[in-house]
């Protein structure tokens, strides 16, 4: 019995061993070549964002009714004015369990699929998204990947999907008490992110995402996620990041926190006009050749906390830094909603408060530099950027933007006094047309006028 029971064990271990061996060999259609690499090169996006610009749509606050149907009558005037891009807010259900406010922060996100009952339906979303297309718009939406409200299903159906204290609850960063953090080491949350993001490509057409603290988010989930949605579309990608990696991971353009920080310590004067070089340096340095950089002088985080721009950049202060975003290098301009009235007060973040508009009174300024940006290859993303002097460098900050034949001068006074402008560039003779003025300047060498406080020039060549 035992010599037959050692043989029937040893047999067994050797069927169970073969057995083993089998699984693990390759399948002859699963054999990869000797010299197989992994195609793990970025997929490039979209080469309209070169000469665009983009338009932050505050739905809640737009209208009076804070609807997709109500802001579909902006969209000739948003045309009109030259908007490309129109960046959503999140348009997904807020949370309910420990909402901030009455109404609830739009980031903490209840459902990655459906549309904010405040706004519409999802009918109504892709109906508008249509209609911009028609007006001839890109569509992005703001995406929040990082964390979900505190209510989201994924927290009861799949509480891996979140990262955990010692007692087991589900973690919010910093003072975001209504979201919970996404665990990013889980796979299987990774793939159902990327097909929740594939199904506004998809089922409602829009043409891209401004994904919410992207830089909190693992780089390599953003490489792998971009692949994934560029194989059947060359979709947009903008971070709200300023790490140099995320271009590696695909992104085609991050913020740029920096300039927005130099310019208004610039207005407040506890900075100069030079110190905007060690900020454009530095990115030079970092940043790939070329990379487009979100610039703007408010967004709805700004607006809503910390006074941008009406008390950072207060009357004249402001037109000199909103043509800086529009015709600087590698600029990727941002437009926020409101600041073509101008609303001159912080638009809060859980409340309901109507910006009103009924003036528009920089709507043509923004016409001016937007239309310029459309036929002028100069202020392509990809465009030359040289700086000139013209007289004071501490005051007057001057550059060339040039592109094959097109070529513009922006002349930009950043201080509070009246300052002399001297042409001491012979490449900047000529008769350039004053694009605010609608003149041509007679510029020769040591030609001089004067420009006043906050003042601006912009001539295309």
């Amino acid at each position: 019995m035992k010599q037959v029971s050692l043989r029937c064990l040893i047999g067994c271990c050797l069927l169970i061993l073969l057995a083993t061996a089998c699984k693990l060999m390759p399948k002859e259609a699963d054999k990869k070549p000797a010299d197989y690499k992994e195609d793990t090169a970025v997929i490039a996006g979209p080469d309209w964002i070169r000469q665009s610009n983009i338009y932050e749509v505050n739905i809640r606050q737009y209208t009076p009714e804070g609807t997709f149907q109500a802001f579909a009558a902006s969209l000739p005037r948003l045309k009109q004015m030259g908007v490309d891009i129109l960046w959503f807010m999140p348009v997904t259900p807020i949370s309910k369990t420990d909402r901030k406010g009455t109404l609830g922060s739009y980031y903490a996100v209840a459902d990655y699929k459906a549309i904010n009952p405040e706004f519409g339906t999802l009918a109504d979303f892709k109906q508008l998204v249509q209609q911009a297309h028609d007006n001839g718009f890109k569509v992005i939406v703001d995406w929040v990947a990082n964390h979900t409200g505190a209510d989201h299903p994924w927290l009861t159906a799949h509480p891996d999907f979140y990262n955990r204290d010692s007692t087991g609850k589900a973690k919010y960063a910093f003072d975001w008490s209504d979201t919970r953090d996404l665990n990013y080491d889980n796979h299987a949350m990774r793939d159902s992110m990327i097909a929740s993001m594939k199904f506004w490509l998809d089922e409602m057409g829009i043409d891209g995402f401004r994904c919410d603290v992207a830089g909190e988010v693992p780089t390599d989930f953003w490489k792998d996620c971009i692949r994934s949605l560029r194989k059947d579309k060359k979709v947009f990608m903008l971070a709200e990041a300023e790490k140099p990696e995320m271009y590696g991971a695909g992104f085609d353009a991050m913020y740029d926190w920096d300039m927005f920080h130099r310019m208004n310590d610039v207005a407040a004067g506890t900075r100069n006009a030079l110190s905007l070089d060690s900020v454009s340096m530095r990115k030079d340095s970092s940043f790939p050749a070329n990379a487009a950089r979100l610039y703007f002088t408010s967004n709805h985080d700004e607006n809503s906390w910390n006074k941008a721009d009406y008390g950072t950049l207060p009357g004249p202060k402001h037109a000199p830094f909103a043509v800086l975003t529009q015709t600087m290098k590698a600029s990727l301009p941002l437009i926020y909603s409101g600041q073509e009235e101008p609303v001159l007060r912080a638009i809060p973040f859980f409340e309901k408060d109507n910006m009103g508009f009924a003036q528009y009174a920089r709507a043509p300024m923004y016409k001016t530099l937007l239309q310029l940006r459309h036929r002028n290859a100069a202020l392509a993303t990809d465009a030359g950027f040289r700086k000139v002097s013209v007289g004071d460098d501490k005051a007057l900050y001057a550059y060339v933007r040039e592109k094959g034949t097109d070529k513009v001068l922006v002349i930009l006074n950043l201080s509070n006094k009246e300052q002399v402008i001297t042409i001491k560039d012979a490449s900047l003779v000529g008769e350039p047309m004053n694009l605010f003025l609608g003149t041509k300047e007679p510029f020769t060498l040591n030609y001089s006028f004067h420009i006043e406080p906050w003042g601006y020039i912009v001539c295309e060549y």
